[in-house]
């Protein structure tokens, strides 16, 4: 018989309404109080690609957040501070005293989504960020990296101080100082306006990020009425993937839940006994490796992984054990089979935007090296 994309849409088959799959939206949500505007996205740019945020100078936001890495950086882990080179590329240094990260580099393309879930209010200021949502919005977010030892401190400056100095570095360049003033000026023309605040790099750098869309993937054009977007296989992995139970996790415009799951149970590291956030499947043609650890180079790995967890699943819970913390039960509703691969990775195809924004800047204006070492 054959298969016609008028026929795999008959058989679809609709996930919870709390988590229907939907388009993206055309444009991001700005939190009252950093409303974003064109200069506010460049300036974030510029401070993006400056090394200047970081105490050593020498790493920037983009040394881990790449736009040839979707905006990630290609590796299992990433190197901040004890690393040299871009991407795949950047190889460990020796630095005294500095520790390793563990968890995957997430990209930044539509983290100005991060939290938005069909059916519910959407409030940019409380999207969870981190892998363990330990902090809200990408203004605060910001400060994390900068503090952090292993990414942009280095053994530089105290914790304090960390955020304060990177306040003094930013406003001795007078380029900067004066495109604060020129922002901030328009937007709240009494006061110190000019000056240079750590909630204002927050602000400009959060605008950027949240410029960083893509969110017209094949399966965005598809649900918006363009019934061509999305082939027949496709179209067919859609509906095997909503009936294999994944969109009781990843489901809603994002494919994320956004919500926190234990679920690994290999035992290959002390972040397996943590809780992470459902990650979002959108783009994932440019963010490999993937899981939060970063072991799995593939999708058909991330496959064969979710297939085998499917059986630790049932001999967990059915069997009664329990597991610290206690494995997740949504795992029971996954019902994937091999042979059902091949078009669930097709339709994850689906969900790929690669007009995404690539632009680096040819310059920074605190004269040092674009994107860091």
């Amino acid at each position: 018989m054959l298969v016609t994309a008028q026929t795999v849409l008959a058989q679809k088959v609709l996930p919870p309404p709390e988590m229907k799959l939907e388009a993206l939206p055309l444009r991001s949500v700005d939190p009252d109080d950093n409303v974003s505007t064109p200069a506010k996205v460049e300036l974030g740019r510029l401070l993006f690609f400056d090394p200047i945020l970081s105490a050593t100078k020498k790493v920037a936001c983009a040394t881990c957040h790449h736009p040839d890495y979707g905006w990630a950086d290609g590796r299992a882990t990433p190197l901040g501070v004890g690393g040299k080179g871009i991407g795949p590329r950047r190889l460990p240094m020796k630095t005294e005293g500095i520790g390793i990260l563990v968890r995957n580099t997430p990209g930044l393309l539509n983290v100005a989504f991060n939290g938005l879930v069909s059916g519910q209010d959407y409030d940019p200021k409380k999207a969870p960020m981190f892998l363990d949502v330990r902090e809200s919005g990408l203004e605060a977010q910001l400060f994390h990296p900068i503090r952090m030892q292993a990414e942009m401190r280095g053994n530089d400056c105290p914790e304090s101080q960390a955020v304060d100095q990177m306040v003094v570095r930013v406003s001795a360049v007078e380029e900067y100082r004066e495109k604060f003033t020129k922002i901030f000026s328009e937007e709240k023309p009494e006061g110190k306006e000019g000056e240079v605040t750590a909630e204002k790099v927050a602000a400009v750098i959060a605008a950027f990020e949240r410029s960083l869309l893509a969110n017209n993937a094949p399966f965005d054009r598809f649900m918006r009425g363009d019934k061509a977007a999305m082939n027949v296989q496709q179209l067919r992995g859609l509906k095997t993937y909503e009936k294999a139970g994944c969109v009781h996790c990843h489901g809603g415009p994002m494919f994320s839940d956004f919500k926190l799951h234990f679920i690994d149970v290999t035992g290959t590291g002390r972040d397996d006994r943590q809780a992470m956030r459902t990650p979002t499947l959108r783009n994932l043609r440019y963010t490999a490796p993937y899981l939060h650890h970063g072991r799995k180079r593939t999708l058909d790995e991330v496959m064969v992984f979710y297939e085998k967890l499917m059986d630790a699943a049932a001999e967990v819970i059915d069997g009664g054990a329990e597991t610290d913390p206690p494995f997740d039960p949504l795992l029971k509703h996954l019902h994937l089979e091999a042979e059902d691969f091949a078009d669930v990775l097709a339709f994850l195809d689906a969900l790929n935007d690669e007009t995404w924004d690539k632009s680096v800047p040819e310059r920074v204006p605190s004269g040092l090296k674009v994107g860091g070492e």
